[in-house]
């Protein structure tokens, strides 16, 4: 039986062959699906002919393009294990990438191959080619007239087809390699759960080099049948010319908050939109009430990550529920547990684990973080802390490495981060623990105020005292102009854990 997951995606090229796949907005261009599929079959003969062979690893560390997504497909027809990179990482991070998951072939931009090349030979890299934004480079060069047709190699449903890096918070990042099944599986469920059909079109904003932009977005798209109005980066002035002719928006927090701040933006521009989706980061839930105040529209916000891909949902018929991340997929299990993994009640807040088809089997190369990461009856440990309500919706109120614990009692940031953002003229904010004395860790508030909007911090803490319990309240708030956030929009605790590590120190000797 066949168990490719491009085989999935071929039915989709046959019945829709000459449809447009995909609008290159930047470069005034369209690609069909029969197209898309000729590309991804020179791509795959070109490889082919290097000499890589089922389960090789192919690195990729380009910026977002039509031959990008094409290059993808390619590995997946052919039987190659695809590892995107993020084209911001710099050469110690590309070494260590390439070093920890032994690719057989890297492909990088054309202007860093006299700063990458030494990298990948000194990583053992048997192969480099090129391709820049534009679609040029050595890739698509050697590939040109190249036979276009290339069968899918038969595979089974646990084979690999990519292998992300988780972000590496801590630590060192870890490929986490995602097989066919899990793709295909998650796919599937989510065009089901989300309404996806060919008369469907699909704002894309989003990078490729990570599960939102490449797995999420485009696989649902390529098994309905729907097409993309494609964007190399989100720019809102492109964004709100480009809504009125789509049906879905897939986008990080970032995106909607930028929405809101145009004034133009409103009913309007989303006159057609069926659906907006969010994730990646938390979605703090008043953008989410401004958002549907402004446009009428509930964003849909469902929880996901590199390991698992998508997990659970809020419905999309049905009660679209602000600050939670809804239910279970089909298929998909959550539960809550506490430190000795026994199962809390609803309602009580605890430790989030998850098991189903899309979940991947474990880390690459680490048999011992494996053991560490799953339970012994097969369920993943997230790291997320999170509760669930008596219906089943689940909420999440942190990292479990985020967690405060000021004398001895736990604090969760998400708790008063919510507070905090309800506040007339703050923006967002971060709430971190850090080193103090008397206290173990110090709940503090890192806050972003509106433009031209003066805080002070007494008020904030007066504010805050209101809401919550004495001991949740930050014993400090900092005013910062923005919060640091990796690619994908997420803030960065760590950074500011170390950017305000001696405050309470300090505070001590003055």
């Amino acid at each position: 039986m066949q168990e490719s997951f491009f085989a999935l995606i071929a039915q989709t090229i046959e019945r829709f062959a000459d449809k447009t796949v995909l609008e290159d907005v930047d470069r005034g261009a369209a690609l069909t699906y029969a197209e898309l599929d000729r590309m991804s079959a020179r791509f795959a003969r070109l490889l082919d002919e290097l000499g890589l062979r089922k389960g090789d690893r192919v690195a990729v560390q380009v910026a977002k393009s039509p031959e990008a997504l094409a290059l993808y497909l390619a590995c997946l027809r052919a039987g190659f294990v695809f590892l995107p990179m993020n084209p911001a990482y710099r050469s110690g991070e590309v070494a260590y990438m390439l070093r920890d998951a032994e690719p057989t072939l890297f492909v990088c931009d054309p202007t860093r191959v006299g700063e990458l090349s030494a990298v990948a030979a000194g990583a053992g890299v048997a192969h480099l080619l090129t391709l820049d934004a534009a679609g040029s480079g050595s890739l698509t060069e050697r590939s040109r007239d190249l036979p276009e047709d290339f069968p899918p190699v038969a595979l089974a449903a646990q084979d690999y087809a990519a292998m992300l890096y988780t972000s590496g918070t801590t630590g060192r990042p870890k490929g986490a390699p995602l097989s066919h099944g899990n793709l295909a599986s998650n796919a599937r469920v989510l065009v089901e759960s989300w309404g996806f059909t060919a008369e469907d079109v699909l704002l894309h904003a989003l990078p490729i080099y990570h599960a939102h932009g490449l797995f999420v977005a485009c696989h649902c798209v390529l098994l309905s049948g729907a097409s993309m109005l494609w964007l190399a980066r989100f720019d809102r002035a492109k964004v709100l010319a480009l809504l009125p002719r789509a049906t879905v928006m897939m986008g990080v927090p970032t995106f909607y908050v930028r929405l809101l701040e145009d004034p133009a933006f409103g009913p309007e521009t989303c006159r057609n939109i069926r659906l907006f989706v969010s994730g990646s980061a938390p979605l703090p839930a008043e953008a989410w009430k401004a958002f549907k105040a402004r446009t009428g529209q509930e964003i849909l916000e469902r929880y996901g990550m590199s390991e698992i891909l998508m997990h659970t949902t809020n419905p999309l018929r049905g009660e679209r529920r602000p600050g939670s991340v809804g239910l279970p997929f089909p298929g998909s299990e959550v539960r809550i547990v506490d430190d000795a993994d026994r199962i809390l009640g609803p309602g009580e807040v605890g430790h989030v684990q998850v098991r189903g088809p899309n979940v991947f089997r474990g880390y690459w190369r680490l048999p011992e973080k494996n053991r560490e990461e799953f339970t012994a009856d097969g369920w993943f440990r997230t790291g997320d802390m999170g509760m669930l309500g008596r219906d089943g919706y689940l909420t999440l109120v942190g990292r479990a490495k985020d967690l405060i614990i000021t004398g001895g009692l736990n604090v969760y940031p998400k708790e008063v981060e919510d507070v905090l953002d309800a506040l007339p003229g703050v923006r967002e904010s971060a709430v971190i623990g850090l080193p103090h004395p008397d206290f173990g860790e110090a709940v503090t508030a890192v806050v972003v105020p509106e433009p031209g909007v003066e805080h002070s911090e007494e008020a904030i803490l007066a504010a805050v005292r209101r809401a919550l319990a004495g001991f949740k309240v930050p014993k400090r708030v900092l005013f910062v102009e923005e919060l640091p956030r990796n690619s994908m929009g997420k803030v960065q605790k760590r950074d500011l854990r170390e950017r305000f590590a001696g405050l309470y120190r300090r505070q001590e000797k003055a």
